[in-house]
């Protein structure tokens, strides 16, 4: 692909976001989030954009603040800059290309290969341009990034993990991709006095002589086979898709690839999603359950320390947005440090879950588990 003329010796980030911003007009009100002491203020150059966002983030207050983070969106088609982006290393069991990067003297442009947003990381600047409206939930990746690089700069250990929160303190749901953790969270969201807390995201911090968890503004987001078996979800697809889906194999339905977000308070009422308060972490469940097992499921306390193949299940690279207190990037070679894990981890039970997938069986555990648990 040939670099178009403009683009040509681009090298750093206030260069691009120049060409990014295509002289476009922005919207005369910006959107405002408050994520705990966090103050997210959102520009774009389409007010349907705007709206459509300040819908997704409906429960977050809208309180008027000084900008902690600013995020820039442009709605507009495909931004072909020619520049040799280079495939973000994937992590072990995925595959395909999703994400490309260039580095910049003070910044990263990363390239999403399947839909062509683009994206502007750096410590001044933070753009997304492209087709936003059709491919919104990549910008709201995009957005939740900027709070997760803003929490992990202020020393939250990012963990790949569901969490859910009873009695004011929090459980989290780890596992494998595609292994339910986000399937047994909104199973337990059945409960009535449960609050959803994060869904793939967990951040922990050391506390006293505890720790303390915290989420981000991102709702569930499920697969068809989660849908269709929750009376619950039902609103979330039309009776006849419901009936497509039902027909397909069990494994078919388990690993098709059909997103489908859940707005909490619709569908569980309000005040039952807290994503940005800090609780105190109570436990978390790792599933280690395999599809064709025929024992019962089982949930053992396990030393995290002795299982490093669950650990891996655990940890999180914070991906190509991500930018350290100092404003240096990570690499996509870098591997993950166990030793902050381990340290936070030994503070609370960890348990194993084993045995046939049975997430009503596995409800009960949990909420015994969570009621046992000693509260001031």
């Amino acid at each position: 692909m040939n670099t178009p003329a403009e683009w040509i010796g681009v090298s750093s980030a206030g260069d691009a976001a120049k060409l990014l911003m295509q002289k476009v007009q922005l919207c005369g009100e910006p959107l405002q989030l408050n994520i705990g002491d966090c103050v997210l203020v959102i520009r774009s150059n389409s007010q349907s954009l705007l709206d459509r966002l300040a819908s997704y983030f409906h429960h977050l207050p809208k309180t008027r603040g000084l900008a902690t983070i600013e995020v820039t969106a442009i709605e507009s088609d495909k931004l072909e800059t020619g520049l040799p982006f280079i495939d973000w290393r994937r992590e072990a069991g995925k595959s395909g290309r999703k994400d490309a990067y260039v580095e910049l003297t003070d910044g990263r442009l990363v390239l999403k290969v399947r839909t062509g947003m683009l994206f502007l990381q750096s410590e001044q600047w933070r753009i997304a341009v492209g087709p936003c409206e059709e491919y919104d939930n990549q910008l709201i990746n995009f957005i939740n990034s900027q709070v997760m690089n803003w929490l992990q700069q202020r020393e939250w250990l990012i963990c790949h993990a569901a969490g859910l929160i009873l009695n004011n303190h929090a459980i989290a749901m780890a596992g494998f991709s595609g292994g339910g953790k986000s399937t047994l969270m909104l199973h337990l969201m059945e409960h009535p006095k449960s609050r959803y807390l994060t869904n793939d995201r967990l951040f922990l911090r050391r506390r006293d002589v505890g720790v303390e968890a915290v989420g981000i503004p991102k709702l569930p987001r499920i697969n068809p086979g989660t849908v269709v078996n929750s009376p619950r979800l039902s609103p979330l697809i039309d009776e006849q898709r419901r009936e497509q889906l039902l027909r397909l194999p069990h494994q078919e339905l388990w690993e098709l690839e059909e997103k489908f977000d859940v707005d909490v308070e619709r569908l569980y009422g309000r005040d039952r999603i807290d994503t940005s308060t800090p609780v105190s972490f109570a436990a978390m469940v790792i599933l280690n359950w395999s599809r064709g097992e025929r024992a019962p499921v089982k949930m053992t306390k396990v030393d995290i320390a002795q299982r490093s193949e669950l650990l891996n299940a655990v940890m999180k690279s914070p991906g190509p947005f991500f930018q350290d207190s100092l404003g240096e990037f990570i690499r996509d070679d870098e591997p993950l440090q166990p030793a902050p894990y381990l340290d936070l981890l030994k503070r609370v039970p960890i348990y194993e879950v084993t045995g046939k997938i049975d997430f009503t069986g596995l409800k009960e555990l949990c909420l015994k588990l969570w009621m046992s648990v000693d509260r001031p």
